[in-house]
């Protein structure tokens, strides 16, 4: 089969085209004919040499999520010729991948295969991290920075969607108008005003209950300024730096909750829960058009070199997507 290899730690053009097996499936498996596979920032940093595979998973082989046909399957639910959607904890970018069949997904009726690849990363890391640790409830307000990142897009669909309110931060005008659409309250450029100032206005010094974070450094001491009493700040990345500021007693009188999560290395038996929350409450709004896949552009396998570097650049609005 061919694969996308990382070479060696460095820039975009570490990638190269490989021929490897196809890998053989073990109980509970199953064998993906990928159609498509979807990238993502914990991609760029595995080929950076700063995030590497956990054990068990192809260490030069990035890819977190795929769609395809099921080619050979061990697991009870899954048979031949099946239509899924998978989270992997690596080894996307291939023309094959096997994985644990509790980390499946069908396809949502009516969706691409290019539209299901954009999925299953970030509407897990969503769940786990807004629904499941934040402990959503309808009716709360959430902050999303990152707003037209694939799992801003999919944050502010699903929350819109589960009758909360979505604030968010973006870096243009054009992408504040698209996250409006897709269902934000309120859509902030953080390269013209401030994000903590325009939400303190908006909620009339309320603030929010969830924060959902990727960027860290200096973005932390506003967060932590804007969290209502037992608010949740949730740590996803630190684009911007691993340290911050907290006020330590801001956190006590306001009982604040300061948390985070990376998804990759949790075991199958956690993801197939989160698989079971979204099937259950989020796979018939994508099937009825309530949430939408966003889609900014699509690569051939080959040119997964181009696919990083847009990535790179910041300038997508939602996922950016390899086809097989």
């Amino acid at each position: 089969m061919k694969v996308i290899s990382i070479t060696q730690p460095g820039a975009a053009e570490v990638l190269a085209l490989q021929e490897r097996d196809i890998p053989e499936i073990k109980e509970n498996e199953v064998l993906i004919s990928v159609k498509a596979a979807g990238v993502n920032r914990p991609d760029i940093i595995q080929r950076e040499g700063k995030y590497p595979a956990p054990d068990g998973v192809p260490a030069d082989i990035p890819g977190l999520e795929v769609a395809g046909v099921i080619d050979e399957s061990n697991h009870p639910r899954w048979k031949v010729g099946d239509k899924v959607c998978a989270l992997l904890s690596g080894g996307g970018y291939s023309e094959f991948v096997k994985v644990s069949g509790d980390q499946c997904l069908p396809v949502p009726e009516g969706l691409s295969f290019i539209e299901a690849a954009s999925l299953p990363e970030t509407y897990f890391t969503v769940w786990t991290n807004i629904f499941d640790i934040g402990q959503f409830q309808s009716g709360n307000s959430v902050l999303v920075h990152g707003g037209t990142s694939g799992i801003g897009v999919a944050a502010v669909q699903m929350v819109s969607a589960m009758g909360g309110k979505v604030f968010t931060t973006v870096g243009s005008s054009e992408k504040a108008d698209f996250v409006s659409k897709l269902g934000a309250e309120l859509a902030i450029n953080y390269k013209v005003d401030d994000f903590e100032s325009e939400i303190k206005e908006h909620t009339h010094k309320k603030g929010v209950n969830i924060i959902l974070d990727m960027i860290g450094g200096d973005y932390t001491a506003k967060n932590i300024n804007l969290l209502q009493v037992e608010g949740k700040l949730i740590m996803i990345n630190a684009m911007q730096g691993r340290m911050g500021q907290v006020d330590l007693l801001k956190v006590m009188s306001k009982r604040l909750t300061v948390t985070g999560s990376t998804l990759r290395p949790r075991d199958s038996d956690f993801k197939k829960a989160i698989a079971n929350n979204l099937e259950k409450h989020i796979w018939p709004l994508l099937a009825d058009q309530t949430i939408i896949p966003v889609v900014y552009d699509e690569f051939p396998l080959e040119e997964a070199a181009e696919a990083h570097r847009m990535m790179e650049s910041s300038q997508h609005i939602g996922k950016i997507i390899l086809t097989v």
